[in-house]
């Protein structure tokens, strides 16, 4: 700052006593717009390339939810923002895309990622920059970190009971088995645990058959061809699929075309849910399954309200195919779980900061569309969910034909996998 030389020192004195005044003013100013700045959202799932047609739907459900919670009033008296980016499938992108939602957009939270490589392309840069990760989908487990809170399912929630199913009397009594998954490490990890498994069951490797397809897989006559042998050799055969993203339309309407019936081969299912079985005709699919630990088609108060919320929501905001014919799924419920979990986090800690709002994460519940009161655990970072195995019904819907009696705490490490002893159950602090 500059004074005119013909001022005396008093006048200096107060000129800058002035100055001085009026910057304390400024910041006093600035602290005020601060408090009262947006608390930003990241959502980075892909709205284009392969997994689009499974996780376009996410990043609007966050939408509806952020929407939702602004109309109540925010958070600690402040708007709730979404920063939307579009990692197109692509899994380093899913890196970047992170890393300039944090770094660059000062996001406090990130919901997104659906494959488990798109979420281990993601580990690294929170965990780096202390960011928050909420990721809403069923994976393989064999992970556990501090700034990830996992509101899917682990192997335990979703693919043991449903092979535990399959090998029981009332699933039909499978003595030989299909694992079918896309190739990458959520299908491979799966089914090294269910290998691991049926050979604690009982069943030989000979009665296992294993094939991946890449991203993206269109062609399954030969591969259905394959499991039409393979399941004629006079045991009863059941087929897991770990298939991910828009290959599972192909797939499903590959076995309408070779009649491979729910009773000769019944199909059950970890990643296809309502949205899914949209583009197929689900007339020949009747009575293969799928295992989730939420479906649209349970009836309860919670679950009308959630469906009737996406209803008017997608009407309003026009979003292709479910403006005309709404569908929930799993993964959906599972974010709208995490969403609000967080915020009541940041309630509890009144901050947005990430230890804080982990430290306030641990024992979170909430009322889920399931029907259940859903938990996170107060250590290991996952929540405490039902298991539900329902049947493909004419109309795309589920029936639920088995169910766990109530929650199930998740087993971040697979007790299957022998390297997995003695591992403790709770992310290290670092």
């Amino acid at each position: 700052m500059t004074t005119p030389k013909n001022f005396t020192r008093r006048q200096v004195g107060q000129h800058l006593t002035a100055a001085a005044l009026g910057l304390t003013g400024l910041s006093t100013a600035t602290g005020a717009l601060a408090q009262g700045a947006p608390i930003k959202v990241g959502v980075l799932h892909s709205l284009s390339g392969t997994m689009a047609i499974s996780e376009s739907v996410l990043k609007d459900t966050i939408l509806m939810e952020i929407e939702a919670i602004n109309k109540r009033g925010g958070l600690l008296g402040r708007k709730v923002e979404a920063v939307v980016v579009d990692p197109a499938s692509n899994w380093p992108l899913f890196a970047e895309r992170a890393r300039q939602l944090i770094s660059q957009d000062k996001v406090s939270v990130i919901f997104g990622c659906w494959t488990s490589v798109s979420r281990k392309s993601v580990l690294p840069v929170v965990e780096e920059l202390n960011g928050l990760l909420f990721y809403p989908v069923q994976y393989e487990g064999e992970e556990l970190s501090k700034n990830v809170f996992y509101t899917g399912a682990a192997p335990n929630q979703q693919a043991i009971p449903a092979v535990e199913y399959l090998l029981s009397k009332d699933g039909g009594s499978a003595k030989r088995f299909v694992l079918l998954g896309t190739d990458y490490v959520y299908p491979r990890t799966t089914n090294k645990i269910l290998r691991a498994f049926l050979k604690s069951k009982g069943i030989p490797d000979a009665d296992i058959m294993e094939e991946y397809t890449p991203f993206g897989h269109s062609d399954y006559q030969g591969i259905i061809a394959k499991i039409k042998r393979f399941s004629s050799e006079g045991k009863k055969t059941a087929v897991v699929s770990t298939i991910n993203g828009d290959s599972n339309v192909p797939f499903y309407k590959e076995l309408g075309n070779q009649g491979l019936k729910a009773t000769d081969v019944p199909v059950v299912a970890f990643s296809v849910g309502e949205e899914e079985l949209r583009g197929v005709d689900t007339k020949p699919l009747q009575g293969h399954l799928a295992a989730w630990n939420y479906f649209m088609s349970i009836k309860n108060p919670t679950n009308d309200a959630f469906i009737k919320q996406w209803s008017a929501y997608a009407k309003a905001k026009g979003i292709p195919g479910h403006k005309d014919k709404p569908l929930t799924n799993d993964p959906m419920e599972a974010s709208v779980i995490g969403f609000n979990m967080w915020a009541q986090a940041v309630t509890k800690a009144k901050s947005t900061e990430t230890d804080k709002v982990i430290a306030a994460m641990a024992g979170q519940t909430f009322k889920a569309p399931s029907g259940i009161v859903s938990k996170m655990d107060e250590k290991n970072h996952h929540l405490h969910k039902s298991v539900f195995i329902g049947e493909i019904r004419a109309d795309g819907q589920f029936n639920v034909v088995w169910k766990t009696p109530g929650p199930v705490k998740a087993q971040p490490w697979s007790p299957f996998i022998p390297e997995n002893k003695g591992k403790k159950d709770e992310p290290e602090k670092k």
